[in-house]
C-alpha cells in the first residue's frame, strides 16, 4: 500500500520550534535582567509601588475576582469541565488531551522554575492581603496558567478550522485574558514586572510543544491516507 508523499519533518515542526525558541530566549533574557538588576528589572519596584499607592477598593475587588478565577484552584475545574464537554460533545479526546496536557506541562514548569529561580515575592507591605502569597515569584503562575489555556485553546480551534475571524478572535481574546490576569497579579502586588512577562514566555514555550505534537500527529494521519489504485475501478 502506497502513501501519500509527506513533506520534510522540518517543516513540519519548524513553527513550533520557533515558538519554543522564541519563549526561551525570552525567559533567559528577562531572568539575566533579573540577575543583573538591569534592563526591564528596572520598572519591578516604580510600578509596583505606582500600584500600591493607587489602589481603590473597588478595582481590588475586580481583580482579586480575576485573579482567583484563574488561580490554581479554580482553573483546573474549569479546564477539566470544558475539556470533557467538548469530547463529548465531539466524540475525539484529542483536542482535549492536547489541552489537559499543555497545562499539566506549564503547571509543572511553573513549579520547577520557581524552585531554580528562587525569586521571592515582593514585600508583604505591598501586598492587598500581605504575607498571603509565600511561594516564589519568578516566572507568575497565574499568568502561565491563563496564557497557555487561551493560546493553546485558541491554537486548537483555529487548527481544526482556519479562518482570518478566528485567527482575529484569538488574537484579541489572547491580549485582554493574559492583560487582565498579568494585571491582576501586578496590580495586587503579589508579582513584578518581569515574573509575569516571564510567565508569557513560558506558556509561548508549551503552545510550542503544543503545535508540533499535534502537526506531527496530522503527518500520522496523513501518511495512512492511501491514493486510490489507478488500476482499480473507483466507486460506483
Amino acid at each position: 500500500m502506497q502513501s501519500t508523499e509527506q513533506p520534510p519533518v522540518w517543516r513540519t515542526v519548524w513553527p513550533g520550534a520557533l515558538l519554543i525558541l522564541l519563549g526561551t530566549a525570552g525567559f533567559f533574557g528577562l531572568l539575566d535582567a533579573v540577575t543583573e538588576q538591569d534592563d526591564l528589572f528596572v520598572v519591578d519596584s516604580p510600578v509596583l509601588e505606582w500600584l500600591a499607592e493607587n489602589r481603590t477598593p473597588a478595582m481590588t475587588d475586580v481583580m482579586t475576582v480575576v485573579t482567583n478565577a484563574f488561580g490554581p484552584l479554580v482553573l483546573p475545574i474549569v479546564v477539566l469541565a470544558v475539556s470533557l464537554l467538548y469530547a463529548w460533545r465531539t466524540g475525539s479526546w484529542w483536542d482535549p488531551a492536547m489541552l489537559t496536557g499543555a497545562m499539566i506541562l506549564a503547571s509543572g514548569l511553573s513549579v520547577v522554575l520557581k524552585l531554580l529561580v528562587g525569586r521571592p515575592r515582593p514585600p508583604d507591605e505591598y501586598m492587598s492581603v500581605p504575607g498571603f502569597e509565600t511561594s516564589f515569584s519568578f516566572p507568575s503562575g497565574h499568568t502561565i496558567g491563563a496564557s497557555t489555556l487561551v493560546l493553546v485553546a485558541g491554537y486548537l480551534i483555529w487548527h481544526r478550522r482556519h479562518g482570518g475571524v478566528r485567527l482575529a478572535l484569538w488574537a484579541v481574546a489572547s491580549v485582554v485574558i493574559i492583560g487582565l490576569v498579568g494585571g491582576s497579579r501586578l496590580y495586587l502586588g503579589y508579582h513584578f514586572v518581569t515574573d509575569v512577562l516571564a510567565g508569557i514566555c513560558v506558556s509561548v514555550v508549551v503552545l510550542g510543544v503544543v503545535v508540533i505534537v499535534t502537526r506531527l500527529h496530522d503527518r500520522a494521519q496523513a501518511a495512512d491516507v492511501s491514493p486510490p489504485d489507478p488500476g482499480q475501478p473507483g466507486p460506483r
